[in-house]
């Protein structure tokens, strides 16, 4: 095996980079290793270029091995990986958004590049790797690709000092976690969360992150300048003379009309067709794909230079200007459990709640993550939010990584467990999209948790912040829409309270943003993050006092961890008959924490029950109790839904008692309080301790 290794000490940590035959029919292909947390990265472009598209076609997978575990995972019929992890998508998708603005736009050969996890320990996550390892195969490769790019970890500990690439541990004491891409100084790709981070705090991790890159950087350059391969030329492919005159002639007088003035999209895309329609008439021989290459970059071209030039966007708005909003809390059905319908210009998002019991909670057992989840944000964006048809069902990496970014961007302001313990699913449907329907969930998921009574700290909101740039100057667009996104150079969605900050991500189409304008887009964002969340509170001030009557109710009690045993019983009898006589749902940790979910009657009864159960008894304590058994020596008597104690006949009544049967049946209630408590946990009760006059009192009714 050839083999060259090269290493570089990152927060105290190797960080070696492998280069094998290993995987020697490929462009590029490098071995990553981080403490023991190993990636392999390869990366492949065809020889033939795909004709008739107007896209670079690109795609990254991310591959979890469940041997990278030392674990033999999966289901107990299938120990096969199956379908990408929700967690692999996300970290495919970073790779992705930190690779993509690197390449030529007008590269039409199919590029893949294919990140494996091969070992993963206790500390290190493979994101981090992922992002290098990919930039080494295509840096050291002959695609060509502008890079490379390095990615790096900041978090922030409890007093909020920076801590680089921290362990899995580390993180879990952290109130905010950034993951940040770049290259030159500049940022290309940031995916965050956090607990109300200041703007200030923000700017601070960004300015670290850069510097920590930049070491990465100038240790990739020397890989590439030592075994990197030549890099293919691809030729861009032009539009002929006749075709651009014929554009210029038909199509160009009716650009500034079709795209500026709301809403454009749908005039855009008709434009496009009667485009294409003439040129298919006129030069026949032309390649529909560089002539929607070419359509782009002249709309493309026209975006910037009225933003830039003319301080003009799109729809007229000014730069800092917010599209109109409106928000509603509740109002759909007596049946859900909350609701939010949100409102920002064209894009209008309904977020529905569901609340559950813990049983509800999502089992997660992946390559990384093996735990319970009891906080789900779904995303949908069916085709009639666009004006389109299409096949509904299925879930695809964008509406995963929408998902997951309203997710994060939320869990800063729920109540604990302790506090709260339902599961609480959101659903945020894009019933219409133009702009940012990732920051519109989050606004119509603060709307629906407080209308269903979920005892969040502050409402959140979010907004996507654009970019408009031609190398010297730009302009910062507050709340983009579709062509501002589609043409733009930067989509920076930050979502966050009055507080701070609660989530981030960046996504750009240029090399890099500098701090100093990301700086500036923060406080922006802040601006109009308050004005959207005095819209919330408008239609809803605060959680309403309790969860609405169409939701179950939960209590939780705590039970000696020796106890149980007892509630479930042999075989889970118990627990069976208590959930079947009363119609809940009982979940019991190891901690002895036991959670009780079902119609509050129900509820009530099952906790009565549970609190007898376990009880401890102490002497002295009274009871009404009823009698369950009669023997010659004295009586049974039930003080809680399965304890007993003995009433021994010189206990009945301070006179001689000659039977049993004379003063005591079966079923009947008698006051009782317990005399002892022996050493094998046998209760003893006394009637006449509580009251002497019992046995007359009965006589004389």
């Amino acid at each position: 095996m050839q083999q060259k290794e090269y290493s570089l000490e990152v927060a105290g940590r190797q960080l070696t980079a492998t280069f094998t035959n290993l995987a020697n029919q490929t462009n590029g292909s490098v071995i990553v290793k981080y403490g023991q947390t190993v990636v392999l990265a390869t990366a492949v472009m065809s020889s033939n270029k795909r004709e008739g598209i107007d896209y670079f076609p690109l795609v990254v997978d991310y591959e979890e091995k469940f041997y990278a575990t030392g674990l033999i995972l999966g289901g107990r019929f299938v120990k096969r990986e199956g379908r990408p992890s929700e967690e692999a998508i996300l970290v495919g998708r970073m790779v992705d958004r930190t690779i993509r603005p690197l390449f030529d736009s007008h590269i039409r050969n199919e590029i893949q590049v294919v990140v494996t996890v091969l070992s993963i320990d206790e500390d290190n996550d493979p994101d981090v790797p992922a992002i290098i390892a990919a930039s080494l195969a295509l840096g050291t490769s002959d695609i060509p690709w502008h890079g490379p790019v390095s990615a790096i970890r900041v978090s922030g500990d409890k007093d909020s000092r920076l801590v680089i690439n921290p362990t899995y541990s580390q993180r879990d004491e952290t109130v905010f976690d950034f993951l940040v891409c770049g290259k030159d100084n500049k940022i290309n790709m940031i995916e965050a969360e956090a607990h109300e981070v200041t703007e200030s705090k923000t700017k601070e991790v960004f300015e670290r992150a850069v510097e920590e890159i930049e070491k990465i950087q100038n240790w990739q350059m020397g890989i590439i300048e030592d075994i990197g391969k030549v890099k293919k030329i691809i030729e861009k492919e032009e539009l002929s003379p006749e075709a651009i005159k014929l554009f210029d002639d038909r199509i160009r007088p009716l650009l500034k009309e079709a795209v500026f003035g709301p809403p454009a999209n749908s005039r855009i895309g008709d434009l496009r067709d009667d485009w294409l329609k003439i040129l298919k008439e006129s030069v026949p021989e032309a390649n529909v794909g560089v002539a929607m290459e070419y359509f782009e970059t002249i709309i493309d071209d026209l975006v910037h230079e009225t933003a830039l030039k003319e301080n003009s966007r799109v729809d007229g708005r000014k730069m800092d200007e917010v599209r109109p909003i409106y928000a509603q809390a509740g109002g759909l059905s007596e049946v859900v459990h909350g609701a939010g319908i949100f409102y920002r210009g064209g894009t209008h998002i309904l977020t529905v709640l569901t609340l559950g019991g813990p049983k509800d909670s999502q089992l997660i057992e992946g390559m990384e993550t093996r735990t319970k989840k009891y906080f789900i944000h779904h995303y949908n964006f069916p085709p009639f939010s666009v004006g389109e048809t299409g096949r509904l069902g299925g879930m695809n990496r964008r509406a995963i990584g929408h998902g997951a970014l309203a997710e994060k961007s939320l869990r800063a302001v729920l109540p604990s467990r302790e506090d709260f313990p339902y599961t609480i699913r959101l659903v945020s449907e894009a019933m219409a999209s133009n702009g940012s329907t990732s920051m519109g969930s989050v606004c119509g998921s603060s709307l629906a948790l407080m209308d269903g009574g979920v005892p969040i700290k502050r409402p959140v909101a979010g907004i996507a912040m654009g970019l408009m740039s031609d190398g010297q100057n730009y302009r910062i667009l507050t709340d983009i829409q579709g062509p501002e996104d589609h043409y733009g150079d930067m989509d920076f969605k930050i979502a966050g309270t009055k507080e701070g900050v609660t989530g981030i991500q960046l996504d750009i189409k240029i090399g890099g943003i500098p701090v100093n304008i990301l700086a500036e887009a923060l406080d922006k964002a802040r601006q109009a993050r308050l004005g959207i969340i005095g819209k919330i509170e408008e239609a809803i001030a605060e959680p309403r006092d309790q969860v609405l009557p169409s939701a179950p109710t939960i209590v939780s009690i705590k039970i000696p961890v020796d106890k149980i045993g007892t509630i479930i019983g042999p075989g889970g009898k118990m627990i069976h008959k208590i959930t079947d006589e009363t119609m809940t749902e009982i979940e019991i940790e190891d901690d002895g924490t036991v959670f009780i979910t079902g119609k509050r009657d129900g509820v009530e009864a099952a906790q009565k029950i549970v609190s007898d159960i376990t009880r401890e008894y102490l002497a002295g304590e009274k009871f009404e109790g009823e009698v369950t058994k009669i023997l010659d020596f004295g009586a049974f008597v039930k003080i809680g839904h399965d304890t007993e104690g003995l009433v021994h006949i010189s206990e009945i009544s301070p006179a001689r008692v000659e039977k049993v049967t004379d003063v005591l049946s079966i079923g009947q209630k008698v006051p009782v309080i317990i005399k002892e408590i022996d050493d094998r946990g046998r209760i003893n009760l006394s009637i006449k301790k509580v009251n002497p006059d019992f046995v007359n009192s009965q006589k004389k009714q």
